[in-house]
Order: structure tokens, then C-alpha cells, then sequence
């Protein structure tokens, strides 16, 4: 290889510093093409590295590892500010976020802890970046703290690669906001974390937030505005020739420094008091969901910084809304299926009186599985309680297909272990992935007679006349849907005249950090301090903690049954005399051996 010429003089400028000389600023290179390109970006003044999608090191060339002052061994594979902790401020996570999400190249500068101050540029594509690295001036602001030791810089930045100095403040806030949107489940939330968080970020004075419906805009949210102003823009198409709906069919920002901007590009439009305007398309894996718009109220002059952050900003409440939107709708859905699933009334029955209450969860889909009935039989009457596990329109679609099942065995004289058996079969059956509790009672109003089968459920409380209550542990069998073959004990118990049986759910008696014997406590404290003949004071009473609350993460359902006693045939009313009670039953109110039986 013939030797290299030698490399002409470089003129200097006053005070011996290099003059600017046009340079090579990027570099296409690819990893495939084996060591030759590998050879050539090794040859390049400059530091070059690449970083994935995910904003891990793929190359690093020996300029770079100079700069850095780190081995490409320690970098490969890894994210640059958790290997440098130098880098591990989130302004430069940010840009690289920021850069990613807009498409745009996007610069910045570092102070290393050596003393010199290094220049990074990045250039994003859909497959990560090619970034640069290389020595700088300190910026202008910063010169009168540079400490002495500070080398002098070899190399100035390109006139046309301009370098904004990181602002963590403003850029921390996209961070800042993803984390807030994640909290955030409906599109209102959405829209008030939106506001709270951009309009203190960056300055603005005034927001509006449209969504996409029918192709048309409709406003979603404002802050800021005058009262009417935007009743103009209300319903707008998509065909439209202003900047919220261009920045939205076009997908690309637009922004005005002033109002003669703003003007000048669509003139005769409607203006306010705002000086300055950013028009950011909200689209979500390509489909269009809204348009933000940001005022401020004097001219302002939007840096490469902020229209990088807004860019991806725009995206982060696309994303958010786009996921709340569908929130919303099947949230309808879901309390439409669960409304028409529950009972809207409870039959009358003689010799009983019913209320029963149902308080949705606060977290998640606000639905669940819980739910109640009241089920007249050839034999008197079933009290249904039952909870499936789970919080969506999976868990009311079962429950409603409990509910039916145990309704159709129920009216088909079926005995309450066959109605709880074949239930848990059907469950079984169905693969549903989810499972059941259940409590059955089959009670005879004439007599007060129950026979009572268990699955998995918590106990009832039974209130006495005299206002005393007791927990009725009955034996059970496993939740329903466990196992197709699992047994269901039944136990026959007497419910007095004046008494009140409550049926309930775990909803009901569990709290996070308390013990649920403490949550039972607090029902048969109510039903002590309530007169039974007023049933529905007593089913608020009993609800009023749980419907106060500001987080119930689970359902709360409740039945109450109060038996006023009836006048029984002379045959059951001979055999219900010749039953012994046995003492050991739950508060000696069972009847026969007080073991259960495995029969109606």
C-alpha cells in the first residue's frame, strides 16, 4: 500500500483554536457486511456506537471507547448509563426515548467527569440508532464553572449540527408522565393526567385534548380557554384545513411560534389570546386517535429539546387514551351484562322477608362474580349466595351461568346436594379457568326447617329474636369447578320465628392487614343493634363501612332473610317435636345428630 500523503495545514482561528472545517457527521454501517465496514468506521475521527430498539450497545468503534473511557467489552449488550454512571441522569435516557419515539436526530451535551464536555448526536430509525460522539466546548452558560483542568477542545461542533444543552427538568417529565398514565384507567383520568403534567412542563397556559369519533373531532378535554371559544371547533372533520386536524391526518407536529405564523399558514382562523401553538397528532400503532393542542401565552420558540419531549409525549397520551377508550366501552358492556345478570327484585314469599345489596369493587373492571337469589321451590324456598373469582366480563359471564344453572336444578326439585353437585359438575365442564363459592339454603316457611349445603363459602350469622348472634359453621365441600366429583355434605338447621339468617360474601369481611373474624365481628355487631322488623335499614347498616370506602378491591354482596314464622301442618310440626336438638349443632339450632346429612 503506497504511503498516505500528508494532511494539509489547518488553518487556526484567533486565540489558536482549530477554524471549523467541513466534516464527515454520519456513518452507514452494517454489522453484516463483516469486518470491512467494521475497518471503516474504526477509521473514523469521531466516536460511533449503535444502540437497538431497546437502547442496548450493538457497536462500539475505538474513538468511542476513548471518549467513554470504557471497553466495548463492558458495553456490548448493555444500556450506556447503566454501565457509565456518568450517563445514568434520565435526561439521556430520555433523549434516546425522545429520538425513538419522534424519528428525529436529536443532540445533547455531557460534562465527564474527567473535566471535559462531549458532544453526543443521535440518529434514530425503526431499528434503533447510530449515535456520535466527539469533543465540545463547554456551553456558554456554563464556562465561568469548568474547572482549570479542563482540557482544551481539539475538535469544534459542526455549524450545522446544532447542540442543545439537557434540560432533566423538562425532559424527566415524559418519564414522569408515563408513569402517571400507567395509574390511569379511564379516559377521563387520562385526560387530567395529561393536563396536570404538560401544562407545568412546558409552560403552557392553555390545553385542548380531541378524540377521533365517526372522523370527526370531538373535544375531550380543555384547560385554560375562554368559556365558548372552542364550541367552534366542536364535531369538525377530518377534511377539515386546520392544524389539529392536519397534525392528525398528516402525523406530523405542527408548531407556531406566533400568532402571524399561525395566520400565515391558515388564515382567517379563530385566535385567542395565546401568542404560541403546538399541534400534536395522538396516534396509537397507526390508528388515529385524537389531536392535543398547547397555547402559551407569549411567543415562544420551540427548541429541538421540546419538540423531541411533545413528540413523545403526543405518543404516550395516545397510547394511554387509545387503552382507556376500550376500558370505557367494555366497562359498559360489562355493567350492562352484570346489571341484567343480577336479580332486579326478590320474590315474596310468606312467612319470609328478603334485602339483599350488591356494591361493586372500586379497582379494575368495577365487576365481578358475586351474586344473590331468592329461588321458590316445591319444597319452600333456596337462599343463594355465590362469588367467582375474578373481576371482568369473564366473571359476570359465568356468574350469570351459575345463576341460571342453579336456578333450573333448583325448579327441578332437584335436592339442595344435587343442586350444588351438579352446579360444581357444570362449572367443571365448562373450562372456564375460573372457580366458585357457593352457599344453598333450602328453607321450608312453614317451618322454618333449612337444609343448608356449603362450597368453599363463608359461614352465615344467624340473629336470634333476642337480638344474640352466632357464626353457623356448617360442614362443606371444596369451591365449585375444583373437582367434577367432589361431595357436598348437607346439614339441617331450624331458623326461629323472629330470627334473621344473613348470607354474605368474602367482600363483605375482608380487608387488607385485618382478620376476617374481625370483618364478621362487625355483622353480627349490626344485627345485634338492629331490630329484625326493619330489614332494609339493617342491609345498609350491614354494607355502610364497605360502601364508604375508598378502595374496595373486591365485590360485597348480602342477602338477609328474615323468618316470621308460619303456622306448619300437624305431620311436620309432630316430627319437628320428636326431633332431638343436639347441643354441639351451631348454637344447638341444628336438628337431627348434628352431623349433616348427605341427603335433602
Amino acid at each position: 500500500m503506497p504511503p498516505r500523503p500528508a494532511a494539509p495545514a489547518t488553518p487556526s482561528e484567533p486565540g489558536g483554536l482549530p477554524a471549523p472545517t467541513i466534516r464527515l457527521v454520519g456513518v452507514v454501517f452494517d454489522a453484516a457486511s463483516g469486518s470491512t465496514a467494521a475497518e471503516a468506521a474504526e477509521r473514523l475521527p469521531d466516536g460511533v456506537f449503535s444502540l437497538d430498539q431497546d437502547g442496548r450497545v450493538t457497536y462500539v468503534n475505538h474513538h468511542c471507547e476513548e471518549l467513554l473511557r470504557c471497553d466495548r467489552e463492558d458495553l456490548l449488550g448493555r444500556h450506556p448509563w447503566h454501565v457509565l454512571t456518568w450517563l445514568s441522569d434520565p435526561a439521556y435516557e430520555d433523549r434516546y426515548r425522545a429520538a425513538m419515539l419522534s424519528q428525529e436526530p436529536t443532540s445533547f451535551l455531557v460534562h465527564h467527569p474527567a473535566g471535559e464536555w462531549l458532544g453526543f448526536v443521535l440518529y434514530p430509525d425503526v431499528h434503533g440508532l447510530t449515535g456520535r460522539i466527539f469533543p465540545s466546548d463547554p456551553p456558554p452558560r456554563a464556562a465561568e464553572g469548568v474547572e482549570e483542568a479542563t482540557p482544551e477542545p481539539r475538535i469544534r461542533i459542526p455549524p450545522e449540527t446544532p447542540v442543545a444543552i439537557t434540560r432533566p427538568g423538562v425532559l424527566y417529565h415524559v418519564v414522569q408522565m408515563a408513569s402517571v398514565l400507567t395509574e390511569a384507567v379511564t379516559v377521563r383520568e387520562v385526560c387530567v393526567a395529561v393536563a396536570e403534567q404538560l401544562l407545568p412542563a412546558f409552560g403552557g397556559q392553555e390545553l385542548a385534548l380531541y378524540v377521533v369519533r365517526d372522523r370527526r373531532l370531538y373535544l375531550a378535554w380543555e384547560s385554560g380557554y375562554p368559556e365558548g371559544f372552542l364550541d367552534r371547533f366542536e364535531g369538525v372533520s377530518l377534511d377539515a384545513h386546520l392544524p389539529g386536524v392536519e397534525a392528525l391526518t398528516t402525523g406530523v407536529p405542527i408548531f407556531f411560534e406566533s400568532p402571524g405564523h399561525l395566520s400565515a399558514a391558515y388564515p382567517g382562523i379563530a385566535l385567542d389570546r395565546m401568542h404560541a401553538w403546538a399541534f400534536l397528532p395522538l396516534i396509537a400503532s397507526s390508528h388515529a386517535v385524537g389531536s392535543l393542542i398547547l397555547g402559551y401565552d407569549a411567543p415562544h420558540g420551540f427548541t429541538a429539546d421540546e419538540r423531541a419531549a411533545l413528540t413523545a409525549l403526543g405518543g404516550l397520551a395516545a397510547q394511554a387514551l387509545e387503552r382507556a377508550r376500550l376500558y370505557d366501552v367494555e366497562f359498559t358492556l360489562a355493567r350492562g351484562l352484570q346489571d341484567a345478570l343480577l336479580p332486579h327484585r326478590l320474590p315474596p314469599v310468606d312467612g319470609l322477608r328478603t334485602a339483599g345489596r350488591y356494591l361493586p369493587g372500586t379497582q379494575g373492571m368495577e365487576i365481578g362474580g358475586d351474586w344473590y337469589d331468592v329461588i321458590e321451590t316445591s319444597r319452600g324456598v333456596a337462599l343463594v349466595i355465590g362469588d367467582v373469582e375474578g373481576h371482568s366480563v369473564a366473571a359476570a359471564a359465568v356468574m350469570g351461568q351459575l345463576r341460571s344453572a342453579v336456578n333450573a336444578f333448583a325448579s327441578s326439585d332437584s335436592s339442595p346436594q344435587e343442586v350444588v353437585s351438579r352446579t360444581n359438575r357444570m362449572l367443571a365442564q365448562l373450562e372456564a379457568g375460573v372457580f366458585a363459592t357457593c352457599c344453598y339454603i333450602e328453607l321450608d316457611p312453614r317451618t322454618g326447617v333449612a337444609s343448608a349445603v356449603r362450597a368453599g363459602h363463608p359461614p352465615p350469622v344467624l340473629r336470634h329474636p333476642d337480638g344474640s348472634t352466632e357464626v353457623l359453621d356448617l360442614p362443606g365441600g371444596t369451591m365449585l369447578g375444583v373437582d367434577p366429583g367432589a361431595a357436598y355434605p348437607v346439614t339441617r338447621f331450624r331458623l326461629p320465628a323472629g330470627g334473621v339468617l344473613a348470607l354474605y360474601t368474602d367482600g363483605l369481611v375482608e380487608q387488607p392487614g385485618h382478620d376476617i373474624d374481625a370483618g364478621v365481628d362487625r355483622i353480627r355487631t349490626v344485627l345485634s343493634g338492629t331490630g329484625a322488623d326493619a330489614l332494609e335499614d339493617m342491609a345498609e347498616r350491614v354494607v355502610q363501612q364497605a360502601r364508604g370506602a375508598a378502595e374496595r378491591p373486591d365485590d360485597v354482596a348480602l342477602l338477609l332473610t328474615a323468618y316470621v314464622g308460619g303456622t306448619p301442618p300437624a305431620d311436620h310440626a309432630s316430627r319437628a317435636e320428636e326431633t332431638s336438638v343436639s347441643p354441639d349443632a351451631a348454637g344447638g339450632a341444628a336438628l337431627g345428630d348434628g352431623t349433616g346429612g348427605t341427603g335433602g
